[in-house]
């Protein structure tokens, strides 16, 4: 079942997880899956208020909203959890994950797909806000607080307002800090070296201009010299 797979995989991704015990009873996230799980199923039957009415009830329980409508796949972990909100028209894959403070959000007020698709392996950053009906290719991570609002290809790290890509391929090394990208790859990032760059033309600027007020004060003192004589 995918509810006991949803719970298996926290194990893998939270090393604070003790137990299944504690897993159920203490872990919104977890909590909002399997009621999400109940829901859609009702939704699939077409008992559309009941869904949402449950649906309702689990987002006053968790902080989480999770609209009965939305497609998500085996093994979904929501860590921490409060905030997270999740369109109608939402698909997620296998093996995916996001952090408290996550929005897949629509873009449009007609009733056509209008929510983001993650495809299997997504991580997505606390804070982080995915928009519109795009397409988050496999393996594909997003920072913290980043807002994402066209599509990214397989294997690739999203950063920034708006989204941009940091590296073009992720590896099974690779760590991914859920409140902002790995400081060890933010090197690579062209807006950080540009910054870094003035940053360091500055200091440059600030230490010419203090030389250039010592020539003009020596500059100052030899004329007050040639004015006496």
């Amino acid at each position: 079942m995918k509810m006991i797979e949803d719970i298996r995989s926290v194990f893998k991704r939270d090393p604070a997880a003790r137990n299944v015990f504690e897993i159920i009873t203490c872990y919104s996230g977890v909590q909002a899956v399997i009621i999400y799980r109940f829901t859609h199923l009702l939704w699939r039957y077409k008992l559309y208020w009941l869904a949402r009415f449950i649906s309702t009830l689990a987002r006053w329980i968790t902080g989480i909203e999770i609209h009965p409508g939305a497609v998500i796949g085996r093994r979904f972990f929501i860590d921490h959890g409060m905030g997270v909100v999740i369109g109608e028209t939402a698909e997620i894959g296998d093996d995916c994950m996001m952090y408290h403070g996550v929005t897949l959000g629509g873009t449009s007020w007609d009733k056509v797909k209008r929510h983001p698709t993650l495809k299997d392996g997504v991580i997505i950053g606390a804070g982080a806000k995915i928009l519109g009906p795009i397409t988050l290719g496999k393996n594909v991570r997003v920072g913290s607080n980043s807002v994402v609002v066209r599509s990214i290809d397989d294997n690739c790290t999203v950063v920034g307002i708006p989204g941009r890509i940091l590296k073009k391929k992720v590896t099974d090394d690779d760590q991914f800090d859920s409140y902002a990208a790995s400081t060890s790859s933010s090197a690579n990032d062209p807006t950080v070296q540009a910054v870094n760059s003035i940053i360091e033309r500055l200091a440059d600027l600030d230490e010419q201009i203090a030389n250039l007020s010592g020539v003009s004060e020596e500059a100052r003192e030899d004329l007050k010299e040639i004015e006496n004589k």
